[in-house]
């Protein structure tokens, strides 16, 4: 099994295969438009436009499960993120990363990098996969590391 594996819906509800990105390095990251830790839509652009020419691509997936800090629809979760902070590597659907309704993608996710709790849940929006070029994710940063901090495990993989 790898990311490739599985699907995401776009704001405009088509499905993307993870096939897409097969052979890049991915950031897969929940986010929010109204979190204290929202800026990091900033430092995961940086790193984006930095790296993605060598085969580096991040993708966001809104989530409201936390505090309820993407209380809008998807479309005005990817529009907060172009508008704000110049993102422009793919913002999907909004998903659940916990719970019954819990993504698929990030069941996966959780599985292989549980981090700091036993069973893989995700404490905060802005927590951060990072996926190697054959699909495995390899690292997990919690929600208050910043996406600099992920730099050097980023440069190793490409």
């Amino acid at each position: 099994m790898s990311v490739y594996s599985y699907n995401a819906v776009t704001p405009a509800n088509q499905e993307v295969s993870l096939e897409t990105y097969t052979g890049k390095v991915l950031v897969i990251a929940n986010t929010a438009s109204k979190c204290g830790l929202t800026p990091q839509y900033g430092e995961l652009q940086k790193l984006y436009d930095e790296y993605k020419d060598r085969g580096f691509v991040v993708l966001g997936f809104p989530c409201n499960q936390f505090g309820g800090q993407e209380p809008g629809s998807s479309e005005e979760a990817a529009e907060f993120c172009q508008l704000n902070y110049g993102v422009n590597f793919p913002v999907f659907a909004k998903v659940d990363v916990n719970g019954p309704d819990t993504a698929v993608l990030f069941e996966y996710l959780k599985k292989q990098q549980p981090g700091e709790q036993e069973d893989g849940t995700i404490q905060w929006n802005f927590t951060k996969f990072i996926v190697n070029r054959e699909g495995v994710p390899v690292a997990r940063f919690e929600p208050k590391e910043s996406p600099e901090a992920m730099r050097a495990a980023i440069e190793q993989l490409l």
